[in-house]
Formats: C-alpha cells, sequence, structure tokens
C-alpha cells in the first residue's frame, strides 16, 4: 500500500489509523509513506506511529509529487511476488476493511487491471460542506460514475484503489512528469493496451474537500492543466461534460465582449449566474444550512478554474471533442 505526503500533518494519523488501525489483517500489509519533503510534522507523526505499526516505511521522494511517490513505492517495497498495490490518499478516511475489500474485488474481477471506487466528499467549515454536496451531483462533477455513485461495473476512469501490479509494471506505471491527472492518464494506457477498469460501488471512501476557495481554486487550476497534458499526449477525444466548462467559459466571455454592441448576449451569463444562485438555493434546501450559500460560489470555481486550467495547457491543436 502507498500514500504520497506532503504536508499532511492535520489528515496523515486519522487516515493511518482508519486503514490499519481496526483490521488485523492490515497490520501485516507493507504500507508505505512516500514523501515529498513535508516541512510541517508529517514525517514526525508518521515515525511516532511506526512505534504502534511496525509494518509502516517511511520513504523519501526526492520528486515531490504524487506520480513519483506511488512508482517509487512499487520500486523500494514491491516484491517479485507481489500481486497487488493499493493507493490511498492522505486527504481520506477509509472504512474497516477496505484494504481487503480491494483485493476481494481482484479475487472477483480477475479480469481487472486496475480497481476504482467511488469517493464521498465531505469537510468540517462551510465552504467544504457546500463544495462536497455540490461535487456529488452534475453540476459539480458532470455526472462522473465516482462522485457519489453507487453503480458498480466496467468503467473507462474512476478513483484509483488498486492496481495489479503485473500491469502497472507492464505499463511502466504513472507517468512521473504529470502532477496532475495522472490517474486518468494511466488509465487510458490501460485501456489502449486492452486492460480493464472495474468500479466497486461499495468500495467508498471519505474524501475531506479543500478548507478555502483559493485552495479549491489552485486545485481544479492544476486538474485542468493536467487534463490538457493528457489530450496533448495521448490525442484523445474528449467527452462533452470535460468540454463542457471551457467551452462555456468562451462563450460567457464572448457574450461579455459582445455586450456593448449587442445588449441581448448578457442573457447567456446572466442565465449562468442564475444556474449558481439555484445551486446555493438547493443546496441550503438540502443542508438545512446557510453554509449552502458557498455551493454557486464552488460551482464558479469548479467550471472556471478548471476551464482556464484547460485552455492555458493549448491542448486544441490536437484534442478533439465528441
Amino acid at each position: 500500500m502507498a500514500i504520497p505526503t506532503l504536508n499532511e500533518a492535520v489528515h496523515i494519523e486519522a487516515c493511518l489509523r482508519s486503514l490499519i488501525g481496526s483490521d488485523d489483517f492490515c497490520k501485516e500489509v507493507r504500507v508505505a509513506i512516500v514523501d515529498g519533503g513535508s516541512s510541517d510534522d508529517t514525517c514526525k507523526i508518521v515515525s511516532s506511529l511506526r512505534r504502534e505499526f511496525a509494518n509502516i516505511h517511511l520513504i523519501d521522494n526526492p520528486d515531490r509529487i504524487q506520480s513519483a511517490a506511488i512508482n517509487k513505492a512499487v520500486r523500494d517495497l514491491g516484491r517479485p511476488e507481489s500481486r497487488y498495490l493499493i493507493r490511498c490518499d492522505a486527504h481520506a478516511l477509509y472504512p474497516n476493511g477496505y484494504i481487503r475489500r480491494v483485493i476481494q474485488a481482484f479475487a472477483q474481477h480477475p479480469d481487472a487491471g486496475s480497481i476504482v471506487g467511488v469517493l464521498d466528499a465531505g469537510g468540517r467549515n462551510c465552504f467544504q460542506r457546500a463544495s462536497a454536496w455540490l461535487i456529488d451531483t452534475p453540476l459539480g462533477s458532470g455526472g462522473s460514475a465516482h462522485r457519489g455513485g453507487t453503480r458498480s461495473g466496467w468503467v473507462k476512469h474512476g478513483h484509483h484503489a488498486g492496481f495489479r501490479l503485473d500491469w502497472f509494471r507492464r505499463l511502466g506505471g504513472y507517468d512521473p512528469t504529470f502532477t496532475h491527472n495522472e490517474d486518468a492518464e494511466y488509465d487510458h494506457r490501460l485501456i489502449t493496451s486492452g486492460g480493464r477498469i472495474w468500479l466497486d460501488g461499495d468500495l467508498r471512501v471519505d474524501y475531506v474537500m479543500r478548507p478555502t476557495p483559493k485552495a479549491l481554486w489552485l486545485q481544479y487550476w492544476l486538474y485542468g492543466k493536467g487534463r490538457a497534458r493528457t489530450t496533448r499526449k495521448h490525442e484523445v477525444r474528449l467527452q462533452w461534460r470535460q468540454a463542457t466548462p471551457a467551452l462555456s467559459l468562451v462563450a460567457q466571455l464572448a457574450a461579455l465582449l459582445m455586450a456593448p454592441v449587442w445588449p441581448a448576449s448578457l442573457a447567456l451569463p446572466a442565465l449562468y449566474l442564475f444556474a449558481l444562485a439555484t445551486a446555493s438555493g438547493v443546496a441550503m434546501a438540502k443542508m438545512r444550512s446557510l453554509c449552502g450559500l458557498w455551493a454557486g460560489v464552488a460551482a464558479f470555481i469548479i467550471h472556471n478554474a478548471w476551464a482556464l486550467g484547460f485552455i492555458w495547457g493549448k491542448p486544441f491543436g490536437k484534442a478533439r471533442v465528441r
């Protein structure tokens, strides 16, 4: 099992205890904490937990990024007889028996090169809670099956839970130059090489949303740039739900530029703002809290930060929309 970290002192102990603190099976699993040079107490906390859990290994990741961290865990701790790699995230909390459930999913689906699960978003402050509500709706995620969904089945992409190591090694692991979207890029290579990905709707992870609008903006800006790199590298076709944020942003900016000569063009941004306001209203009702007001703000950030990052990545010379 591998967990990439970089300044995760707030989350890492709770994450590790949720994984190995209540399941004796997991105490026999080698757990690699691959740290990218944390400047907080992440490594200190991990070192202290090693006195309680002898199967924890702290590995230095000089390349800092997650894709390189997972590859390094396989190189440093992987054994020739090892069959599976479980990837976990420090920002997440895991249900009892999670590791055992991933391995069972591989046994049930021997054709699967990867097992993916579902993210159930959450948070503590108002902004996190509203963002979490939004991301599990089509307005927030475009209907991604691994965002709050319940169905199981064969998919082309999802939240990585486990890899069959023969496939992972055959494909060369993650592309270590990717800071974001390394999971989707890997999934593309797996699918085009004849591999399959099983989404287990019962394999659920509690994911903590970013705590501030600025942090959420940066996250989705980087997601957009990562997707742009994937489209450039593989000349892949974009799904409409992926292309919609960028097309919407371009259309809204064009409408604002045209407004001085054609005021009716303002109907488009007005309609978008109405949709955001409606999202906030529905969120307040569903959450039974004024915190839901942040849902429209979160939607604006997710759509437009991703779109700007994607456009900045300049994929349009090669990418196609389907």
